[in-house]
């Protein structure tokens, strides 16, 4: 065999391997039997979403982008909240929480763009670094925002909201063990290992791939003894829950 030959040979079975790695890639995500409740988390950034396509690969439920900081209103919330409704999909709204604006500030907004409504899923505040501002105020000045968002957006949704916490926020401000609230975490591919007490909710892809949206979505899953739908309220549960297969 010519050197060529070996060498377009060579390339032609990384083209390959790097297919099946992709596409294995779109497609993974923790065992059903592990964890028969799995869904989604999405803004406009996904673009238009064919919920009802969608719903058919396996979504059990959906976090939609509500709102952002002080003024912020994702433009797709009340047009992905209407149609997820209408695919008979459990939703939810979350709100990404800017480190440089009050938590009273940011709960008008919310409130404002969320209609109260007991078919709703808890409320999520999203607390990470990515995509944030360049403030980085102090753990108490931090606690006493979140905690000034969290009593007003609870009585509004008449139910204790859901922290969603990168490992990268939580060894910054230890959120977990000053607010006593169901934890939802990112750890990609492997279940999370941090956080002051077991997780409800874990994020454990970025980079699935659904027929119904473009491009990547969010992939997440419940604690398998966490019976999230019915109750439409988060779980607390064994500690060993970290360690639970993926």
């Amino acid at each position: 065999m010519s050197a060529s030959r070996l060498i377009g040979l060579i390339a032609g079975t990384g083209i390959l391997l790097a297919l099946g790695l992709f596409l294995y890639a779109s497609s993974w995500h923790p065992r059903d039997r592990g964890y028969p409740i799995q869904g989604i988390d999405v803004s406009h950034h996904q673009g238009a979403i064919d919920w009802k396509r969608i719903k058919r690969q396996g979504v059990d439920f959906a976090y939609i982008k509500a709102t952002e900081g002080a003024d912020h209103r994702d433009r797709l919330f009340a047009a992905n909240l209407k149609a997820s409704a209408a695919a008979g999909i459990p939703r939810g709204a979350y709100h990404f929480f800017t480190l440089c604006r009050s938590g009273a500030e940011q709960a008008a907004n919310f409130i404002a763009a969320v209609p109260r409504n007991r078919r709703l899923l808890p409320p999520v505040v999203d607390l990470e670094f990515g995509g944030n501002c360049a403030a980085r105020p102090g753990r108490d000045a931090l606690l006493k925002e979140l905690n000034a968002f969290l009593a007003r957006v609870e009585a509004h949704a008449g139910r204790h909201a859901i922290l969603y916490l990168t490992r990268e926020f939580e060894a910054a401000y230890a959120v977990s063990a000053a607010i006593d609230r169901p934890l939802w975490l990112r750890s990609l591919v492997t279940a999370p290992a941090y956080g002051a007490r077991p997780w409800t909710l874990w994020q454990a892809s970025n980079f699935r791939r659904l027929r119904g949206i473009s491009g990547r979505v969010d992939w997440n899953v419940v604690a398998a003894d966490c019976d999230f739908l019915a109750r439409r309220e988060a779980c607390s549960g064994p500690r060993d829950r970290r360690r639970s297969p993926a």
